[in-house]
């Protein structure tokens, strides 16, 4: 899950796809219930009786703790944690027996004490009116994080002007995941759709921080920082940086940007700000997650072709030009500084908008990660202007 599986992958991909296995491995049915006199919320999957996988979190302390062990007879037998990592330590573990709406039984401490458990089906609670769509979706989408949210509560920071428009830090205290909302300078409706989407993406990552801390156990490290880059009439973006060992073989970090139409909350893609290629520039048939799985898959075969054979070449062209000394090719043989004419480390999943151009950063392979995101890399808007994307944006014209 680290980057040495590909220079190319954003760290917001990877954690996707962290979240998105824990969430394939462990997903299945929810309940709620207590262990001993604390309540808890639980999510088991018993597709697989030889392998049955579960994680379950205290109300109290949201944290999740893994389950796995078997199904026999509608008697779940299962360990808490796991010696993933090459410990050979004992276990607490749970037995429970399957009842009309659950589940009951006891846990046991690995010196022998004992609590009851007693666990029924999750009733969910309806989403308030005025509910963020992001929260308002998880009761479908995944009804184990939408209880533990419940718990969970976002502390005001600090206020500022940036741009001209007033922002609103937030926080969640126990990740200490933190952005901002947008409090003055637009309209209501622009206003709401602009904080929907801000304050969604934090609530997103607050979810990937317990990915992490339940993959990583004690040694899980994340951290996150925002950094406003740009805001105007027509768009929103933001710096987002994340660090984190999840427990792979590498620890990483990097710039996982949110960049999104304020008319529409649809988030951007380069091509919709600036297209090189032929033609119309395509906008992704796939972006409300909806749309014709041949269609989108053949788009990305397109897209892809179009990066690696119009867009890339174009760029380095762009840079050289723009940039000639830090664009010079090192001497051969010189591993100790960086090569920005290498083609293959434009691979622009990080990229923004600042207040002189669009940002494109650069990944490097990992004995060269000082190469990474260098902070002269920027295309002026004078430059942008003259190949417009697929979506109409009012942009500086410097």
């Amino acid at each position: 899950m680290f980057r040495g599986l590909s220079r190319l992958v954003s760290c917001a991909a990877l954690l996707l796809t962290l979240v998105s296995t824990a969430h394939a491995e462990f997903g299945g049915q929810v309940f709620t219930g207590t262990l001993g006199k604390m309540p808890i919320v639980v999510e088991l999957n018993t597709r697989d009786a030889s392998e049955v996988s579960g994680r379950y979190f205290y109300e109290k302390f949201h944290r999740d703790l893994e389950l796995s062990g078997t199904l026999q007879d509608k008697t779940l037998t299962l360990n808490e944690g796991n010696n993933r990592y090459g410990e050979d330590k004992p276990l607490p573990t749970l037995k429970l027996n399957q009842t009309a709406n659950g589940w009951q039984g006891e846990w046991k401490s690995p010196k022998g004490k004992t609590l009851p458990v007693q666990l029924t089906e999750a009733k969910l609670p309806v989403p308030a009116a005025d509910a963020l769509p992001f929260i308002a979706a998880l009761p479908k989408k995944d009804p184990y994080e939408y209880l533990r949210l419940q718990g969970l509560k976002l502390k005001p920071g600090k206020k500022e002007t940036f741009m001209g428009y007033g922002l609103q830090w937030w926080s969640e205290p126990e990740s200490k995941v933190s952005l901002f909302s947008v409090e003055s300078g637009y309209a209501k409706a622009d206003l709401d759709r602009v904080n929907q989407q801000l304050l969604g993406r934090l609530w997103s990552e607050a979810i990937d921080y317990y990915g992490c801390q339940l993959r990583g156990g004690e040694n899980a490290e994340f951290e996150q920082g925002a950094t406003p880059t740009f805001l105007s009439p027509d768009v929103v973006s933001v710096s987002i940086s994340i660090g984190y060992d999840c427990g792979g073989a590498h620890p990483d970090f990097g710039d996982s940007p949110l960049n999104f139409d304020v008319h529409t909350g649809h988030s951007l893609s380069l091509e919709d700000v600036l297209w090189i290629g032929e033609g119309k520039p395509p906008l992704h048939a796939n972006r409300n997650g909806a749309g014709d799985t041949q269609l989108n898959a053949a788009e990305s075969r397109a897209r892809s072709t179009y990066q690696r054979e119009v867009m890339v070449p174009w760029l380095v062209k762009q840079f050289t030009a723009l940039y000639p000394d830090e664009m010079k090719k090192p001497a051969e043989g010189d591993e100790d500084n960086c090569d920005y004419t290498d083609e293959s480390v434009w691979g622009y999943s990080n990229w923004h908008f600042t207040a002189k151009g669009l940002y494109l950063g650069a990944y490097f392979a990992r004995y060269q990660r000082k190469c990474d995101s260098p902070d002269w890399s920027v295309l002026p808007y004078s430059l942008i202007n003259q190949h417009p994307g697929a979506v109409k944006l009012e942009l500086p014209k410097g």
